[in-house]
């Protein structure tokens, strides 16, 4: 028998003096129901009521059926219709005396919320602050001596490790649904301000806002998104990490809102191209396309084309970290940058200001229709150009420009397109044709030329490899 052989020599080479390997202890799952019997109790059931108000065209209820009803509805005064909706969702507590951590999508333009505990008691909370950029909402109920959850710390999670959702999954109060990390640091799309925690527990609608534990019963994240195609779980599931919401809790809770810092930029990614061209070995930092006249990065120096590395000193890995970092920053700080410009690292300091409730969009003008006149053919660029009309440049609130009139070849790869207005060239503004066939002609075949465009009046950067020389 075989196994009986192994056990054999096994025995002979320890009589002998020879070391034995030890075989691997088995793998066991771990064992979640103290976890659930300890904290579970924590976990709350969220009901939203809501009341929509809408205009409606409506007539009387015998011409219903009338074969002209259609016709008259269209025709009938409109009335105001007044109905109620709810919503249903999850949060934690964090305080015996009965402050509540939730979403705040959760909550959103709610009405009356109710909060349903452990013990099924069901109390009317009201709220005392919501942050609509990281999706956290802090509530009050009134009531004392309730269960609280345990703290954790979400910088110390590790992709792999286990981790276990309580929630109201459509309505299902106190659902249990496990998983492990599946990726740290994830950037949603829209979403600056949240280092989100990625795992493959299952979260589905009415999970929202509920807590997500580590196995030593540490709350380290608020359950908030997931990816799906459906409408249901798929897998990936996103939850808002511990540290951010309870910084965004405290300032709920003393100020009533949330204040952030800003520089008066507008960035972007950098690719590995684009990265290239600045002379910066690696894709990392936040790419400053546009800087706002007069606000605190022009006051301090900082122009289009430069490259924010780090911000008191902690390294800015993507652009989404630019925002977050500086969200966390008291308006009214000096904050030191750390800026990549002309293939150099420098030192820049900068007075923030607060960011306003709403996100400051650039505002997009229409530059199409237009009549065209032939342009220079940028044989190495696959690019076909014309001069700016100048009642076009003022409204775009530029001295010069050259629009884009034909894409193809290297122009099409580096993601130009046509109406794309051309602003800027290898980190100055642009002046004339002439500076832009320059910087062509200057650039080494193989080699990036960063330029500077606007799109729609949005500013952004892209970056244009040259073909070769033609012999």
């Amino acid at each position: 028998m075989p196994f009986k052989k192994l056990i054999l020599c096994s025995a002979m080479l320890a009589a002998l003096g020879a070391s034995v390997p030890a075989l691997a202890a088995p793998q066991v799952l771990p064992d979640f129901t103290q976890l659930v019997e300890q904290h579970g109790r924590a976990v709350v059931n969220i009901r939203t009521v809501q009341t929509v108000r809408e205009m409606v065209r409506q007539i009387p209820e015998a011409m219903q059926n009338d074969p002209f009803a259609e016709f008259f509805r269209r025709f009938a005064p409109p009335q105001l219709r007044e109905y109620r909706t709810g919503g249903l969702g999850s949060g934690f507590i964090l305080s015996a005396d009965g402050y509540i951590l939730t979403n705040a999508h959760v909550v959103a333009e709610a009405d009356e919320m109710i909060v349903t505990l452990s013990d099924k008691r069901e109390l009317k909370a009201r709220l005392i602050g919501s942050d609509a950029r990281t999706d956290v909402a802090l509530l009050k109920v009134d009531a004392a001596n309730l269960p609280t959850v345990k703290l954790g710390k979400s910088d110390r999670l590790k992709v792999g490790e286990w981790v276990l959702a309580i929630g109201s999954p459509f309505g299902f109060e106190s659902t249990v649904t496990s998983g492990i990390v599946s990726a740290k640091g994830r950037q949603l799309p829209d979403e600056s301000y949240v280092p989100f925690i990625q795992t493959d527990a299952a979260i589905n609608p009415g999970n929202s806002g509920g807590p997500l534990f580590n196995l030593d019963g540490e709350v380290v994240g608020i359950n908030s998104q997931i990816y799906s195609r459906s409408g249901g779980f798929m897998g990936i599931s996103f939850a808002i990490p511990i540290d951010v919401a309870l910084n965004i809790a405290e300032q709920l809770k003393k100020d009533g809102k949330v204040n952030r810092s800003r520089l008066g930029v507008s960035i972007q990614e950098l690719t590995r191209e684009l990265a290239a061209s600045f002379g910066l070995k690696e894709p990392q930092g936040a790419l400053i396309n546009s800087v706002e006249k007069g606000g605190p990065a022009e006051l301090a120096g900082l122009r289009a084309g430069d490259v924010v590395l780090s911000v008191n000193r902690e390294n800015v890995q993507a652009s989404a970290d630019l925002p977050r970092l500086l969200g966390a920053i008291k308006p009214g700080s000096r904050v030191e940058l750390g800026v990549w410009r002309n293939r150099a690292l420098s030192r820049v300091t900068v007075l923030t200001v607060a960011l306003q409730e709403e996100d400051p969009r650039t505002a997009e003008r229409a530059y199409h229709g237009h009549q065209q006149q032939d342009g220079d053919a940028m044989n190495r660029t696959g690019l076909s150009v014309q001069l700016l009309a100048p009642q076009l440049a003022q409204q775009l609130g530029v001295k010069f420009g050259l629009q884009v009139r034909k894409v193809e070849g290297p122009a099409q790869r580096a993601g130009i397109v046509v109406g794309d207005v051309i602003i800027g060239v290898a980190g100055a503004e642009l002046g004339s044709v002439k500076q832009l066939q320059d910087a062509i002609a200057a650039t080494p075949a193989g080699q990036a030329l960063p330029m500077r465009l606007l799109r729609q009046g949005n500013p952004l950067f892209v970056a244009l490899v040259p073909e070769k020389k033609a012999q």
